[in-house]
């Protein structure tokens, strides 16, 4: 796996951890009993972005490593997949 696909796994990698992580432990403000004036209700009072882009790296290159090993390391090629004879591309 060369560097621009390794950049691709990561990145796409890191989205999908992100935006799944984005609705875990957050509290709107109607929960929290403090709606501030003009905003909406349901917005989150601490969503903790940071934290969650922290760890969506690091479930991202938990992803990258294991498809690193399986390509590089075990050797297992597109040619291993296991596809029905009417189907072969070669």
């Amino acid at each position: 796996m060369g560097l621009a696909g390794s950049l691709m796994v990561i990145s796409i990698t890191w989205w999908l951890a992100f935006m799944a992580m984005l609705s875990v432990g957050v509290r709107s403000q109607i929960e929290d009993g403090h709606v501030v004036p003009g905003t909406e209700p349901s917005a989150p009072t601490q969503p903790r972005l940071w934290r969650k882009a922290a760890w969506a790296l690091v479930v991202a290159l938990i992803v990258w490593a294991a498809l690193y090993w399986l390509i590089e390391i075990s050797g297992v090629s597109i040619d291993d997949i296991p596809v029905p004879s009417g189907l072969r591309w070669n």
